[in-house]
């Protein structure tokens, strides 16, 4: 039997709401991967030693600050500090459209904006981890 996707869930920055992170992180646990959930108000380098600790697949970040272009390029820029290039990021929340795009360009695997079904993003993390 394969190894369950990990996947960890992050709410960094002052970003105080993690409902959507928990109904997220349920939600893959449900789809059969293994979810570790790091809480509130963490830093860039907290999310990405926690990643490399629990060797996982798959960092989730969950952003409703406005502060995704600040936070996300410092995440990537440590996991490739840390050759982890191989870690799939992927961010929910609010962001613009624009801003998605440039994340993306930047080498986030994917956005989920507001109305992102939970099932497109299960599908995502399988097909993007296969």
């Amino acid at each position: 039997m394969p190894q369950p996707i990990r996947v960890l869930v992050a709410k960094p920055g002052l970003d105080g709401h993690d409902r959507g992170a928990k109904v997220i992180a349920r939600a893959l646990r449900d789809a059969g991967m293994e979810v570790i959930y790091t809480g509130l108000r963490q830093t860039p380098e907290m999310i990405v030693n926690a990643a490399l600790q629990e060797d996982v697949q798959v960092i989730g970040l969950s952003i409703l600050s406005g502060a995704h272009n600040a936070i996300v390029p410092r995440v990537l820029e440590l996991l490739r500090e840390k050759d982890m290039s191989d870690v799939k990021l992927v961010v929910g929340g609010i962001i613009p459209d624009e801003d998605a795009e440039n994340l993306k360009r930047d080498g986030v695997a994917a956005v989920f904006q507001p109305g992102a079904s939970l099932d497109s993003i299960v599908t995502f993390i399988r097909t993007a981890v296969a």
